[in-house]
């Protein structure tokens, strides 16, 4: 009894499946972390390899060449014999997979053999052409979620969420989304100590709920091409708590309501009510972030006039409570006891 109680707990094996243009954060970034990830015994949780449909180099859409240990080909029902994690890649390269019969089939071989199934990025769309995500709901970058939508009406499509779990299928936004989800994963297997190591380590700012949007109001109000519309976006983001309305914001453009609500949506991708809702939610997260003020204070400093609204505000767009988001962000920055002393896996 006493020698089964201090068996070494299982290595965890993570199958991640890459390809030419494959975007290499997609693969190093969620590679990285597995790797660091140390179980209760101080030893290595994972067991991490890459599999692309051919062996050997793997070149990226960043011009850096990976190297896939084997090739899809080669591994048969025996290496899919207890396999923990299968990782599905996203890049431009995804777009000739999804119809390459024999990828398509090892994906749904390895996630049938897997305990889950993971994606990233555009690696949802792998994955919905391989028949694994109807009837699932389902995370890809922002700028491929209107193709998603169309090319597989079976998938319920969250086009905002960094990443998604229904059951036993993970799936997240783009890029540096994926490192978000790998670290919700380890959470999930080791407990929120251990990924909480890991971000400082990598010096990640802030773990971040799935359910946080991919939108930016300020990120938005930069890309926005129409300038005529570029400096009431850049308006809104510095003036949060101003008292924009359609008509308002129609009289600094110069424009009929018609006519700026028209053009606003079309240069945004999204309404000006929704915008401004948006930009008013970045800056209560600095807010949060940065200060100890009440919630109620950061609620009229950043344009909500009141907790209520900004809370419900908070669970629309990223899933948690202020209260809950200036937690995850105090308990990121708190240093972390561990009683393995300095991490192993940092030069």
């Amino acid at each position: 009894m006493s020698q089964n109680s201090h068996q070494t707990p299982p290595v965890r094996r993570v199958l991640m499946l890459g390809y030419e243009n494959a975007q290499v954060i997609d693969i190093a970034g969620p590679m990285q972390i597995f790797t660091n990830a140390l179980g209760p015994d101080g030893k290595p949780a994972y067991a991490a390899e890459i599999v692309a449909p051919k062996p050997g180099p793997v070149r990226t859409t960043g011009g850096i060449t990976l190297l896939a240990d084997r090739a899809i080909g080669e591994i048969g029902d025996d290496d899919l014999a207890g396999l923990d994690t299968f990782i599905v890649s996203g890049g431009f390269g995804s777009r000739a997979l999804a119809h390459d019969a024999e990828v398509l089939e090892f994906i749904r071989s390895a996630s049938a053999s897997a305990r889950r199934t993971v994606s990233i990025c555009t690696g949802a769309l792998l994955l919905a052409a391989a028949g694994l995500l109807d009837g699932r709901r389902a995370a890809t970058h922002w700028a491929f979620a209107a193709r998603m939508k169309r090319d597989y009406p079976n998938v319920e499509v969250d086009d905002d969420a960094i990443y998604v779990r229904d059951g036993n299928v993970w799936t997240s936004a783009g890029v540096t989304a994926g490192m978000d989800l790998a670290l919700a994963l380890v959470e999930d297997d080791l407990g929120r100590e251990q990924a909480l190591l890991i971000a400082r380590h990598l010096v990640m700012f802030l773990m971040r709920p799935g359910g946080q949007s991919q939108f930016s109001a300020q990120l938005a109000a930069q890309s926005v091409d129409d300038e005529r519309i570029a400096p009431i976006c850049s308006h809104i983001v510095e003036n949060p708590r101003g008292n924009f309305t359609v008509p308002s914001l129609a009289k600094l453009a110069h424009m009929s309501e018609r006519t700026f609500a028209r053009r606003f949506t079309a240069a945004t991708g999204t309404t000006p009510a929704l915008f401004v809702e948006r930009a008013r939610l970045d800056d209560a997260r600095r807010r949060l972030s940065d200060s100890g003020l009440p919630l109620e204070t950061i609620a009229h400093d950043a344009g909500f006039g009141g907790g209520e609204r900004m809370r419900r505000a908070f669970l629309r767009h990223l899933g948690v409570t202020p209260n809950r988001y200036r937690e995850r962000f105090q308990t990121a920055r708190r240093p972390i006891a561990s009683a393995r002393g300095e991490y192993p896996h940092v030069s």
